[in-house]
């Protein structure tokens, strides 16, 4: 079918323009000033905007944690995922340790959501052990459309020891791929609990005191020393507090390679919510755990400033019930929140319309960045003339309230509830078929799984784009420590 989108204004990382789009099949066919096409169905979309399908590189749907299941599956999380304008989500499949195969873990993840899922899906692989079979692994992984991997420094079923870090990434590199990497020092954190424990400090309000972000900080710092001996890119996944953010900033400009990932709740709230009576704490526990207000300022000026490449979800949802499994225990409490449905628009509602972000670094975060990151780009995360008709149709103006009452997940709980929304999903299109129309779902279980190629480069940016690649030039050619002198000297940053 052709659909003819009149009189919206397309977003890009590089600006917005007044343009209209027609799709025909999968595909974006043309875009431009006053198209006409006899045979399109003709949209109107006066006053919206036309954001490439959000992205979410992290989510963990069917997921067996804490002695139970994520309450979202891949049906009802895609789902939710989709009526919030995202058209890809990547999950985490994962190996389980006990001498199993990566290719064990893909067919497990693939069993879980082919022939489910409302929007389309891929998968990063996370690594738990490590042995020269596992190496070899790496490049079937790449041949069925796996290039991004994950990594745990905490978790005992997940873990990886710094040996087998550093052989990791060294060998993903060698292949063009990179790791996500979750930064927490375990070995603190299990004496900090021992400690709490001991002095009968049971309730969810301590679960951020025995995650200080001191211990997620030493984990970024710890990676980031072993990525420069391996001489590989690493992506820090849920960075949270500025503690940790140093540690990155001081890399790149040791000439290092480091994309960081952020997430709403790291944004939008604080660590008072563990101290909320009648167990309500409970709902917030992650992690890494939600910070306080003074890190929420640095994460944002972050994500303005280019130095945070994409907001993802972290998306790992469950009910109350399953919450109060830790209500003698915080640590049993099972960590996660869900996030699929409202991130782009609380990033609209609380980044763009507060001017801590512009509506085009919001394109970035969510499209451009991740499409480049994960190897789908040109295909997804733009708007242009040959790329999937992944498209949102954004309207500012439209207000509403996020409610656990309204709200797609499979859960009794939001971690946003009551709060206010200006600017919503009108509709979406996922590969030129209409998934939601005036906000409501009309077509499910239309995704389709994404083999994705390599990392491609993102867009530099800098306070004088006309002298950034001048810059990098000269940087590069007479300076040992190019992004080093870029950001100090000539305030460029480099990514």
């Amino acid at each position: 079918m052709k659909y003819l989108l009149k009189n919206g204004t397309v977003i890009s990382g590089a600006g917005t323009r007044k343009q209209d789009v027609l799709v025909e099949g999968e595909k974006i066919i043309k875009v431009g000033e006053e198209l006409s096409q006899p045979d399109a169905k003709v949209v109107d979309v006066s006053g919206k905007l036309l954001f490439p399908g959000f992205i979410d590189g992290h989510t963990h749907f069917d997921l067996e944690v804490a002695g139970t299941v994520t309450a979202d599956d891949f049906e009802t999380g895609t789902r939710a995922a989709i009526l919030g304008g995202t058209t890809l989500v990547i999950d985490f499949a994962s190996q389980d340790k006990g001498g199993h195969t990566l290719k064990e873990g893909l067919e497990k993840w693939h069993k879980k959501a082919d022939g489910k899922c409302s929007c389309d899906y891929s998968f990063h692989m996370s690594i738990v052990e490590w042995n020269e079979e596992t190496k070899k692994e790496i490049q079937d992984m790449i041949n069925e459309g796996i290039t991004s991997f994950k990594l745990y420094m905490t978790y005992p079923a997940m873990i990886v020891d710094d040996e087998d870090l550093y052989k990791i990434i060294k060998a993903l590199n060698e292949k063009g791929c990179f790791a996500g990497v979750h930064c927490e020092n375990a070995g603190v954190i299990d004496a900090l609990i021992q400690e709490a424990k001991a002095q009968g400090k049971l309730g969810p309000e301590n679960h951020p005191l025995v995650r200080p972000d001191t211990m997620e900080a030493e984990a970024v710092h710890r990676l980031l020393v072993i990525a420069k001996e391996a001489g590989a890119p690493v992506m820090v996944v849920h960075l949270t507090n500025r503690k940790a953010y140093e540690e990155i900033i001081r890399a790149r400009e040791n000439g290092q390679s480091v994309f960081a990932e952020t997430c709403p709740q790291y944004l939008l709230l604080d660590d008072s919510v563990y101290s909320k009576p009648d167990f309500e704490g409970a709902k917030y526990v992650c992690a890494p755990p939600i910070r306080k207000k003074a890190d929420q300022d640095c994460l944002w000026k972050a994500l303005a400033d280019g130095d945070i490449q994409t907001v993802a979800t972290d998306q790992c949802s469950f009910t109350l019930a399953q919450k109060a499994m830790g209500k003698a225990d915080f640590t049993k409490i099972p960590g996660g929140l869900p996030g699929v449905q409202t991130r782009g628009t609380l990033l609209y509602t609380y980044g763009v319309r507060t001017g801590k972000i512009t509506v085009e670094k919001m394109c970035q975060l969510l499209c451009e960045n991740p499409a480049k990151l994960y190897g789908v780009y040109p295909n997804k995360g733009v708007i242009a003339e040959g790329s999937d008709a992944d498209i949102v149709v954004f309207d500012p103006e439209k207000e509403n309230v996020i409610s656990a009452e309204t709200h797609a997940y499979n859960t009794d709980n939001n971690p946003y509830e009551g709060f206010e929304i200006h600017g919503d999903i009108d509709k979406v299109f996922l590969r030129g078929k209409l998934a939601v129309d005036d906000g409501k779902l009309v077509q499910e279980k239309l995704g389709t799984y994404i083999k994705r190629g390599l990392r491609q480069p993102l867009a530099r940016t800098c306070t004088e784009k006309a002298f950034c690649k001048m810059c990098a030039t000269i940087c590069g050619r007479f300076y040992p420590n190019s992004v080093a002198v870029a950001r100090v000297f000539l305030k460029v940053n480099i990514v």
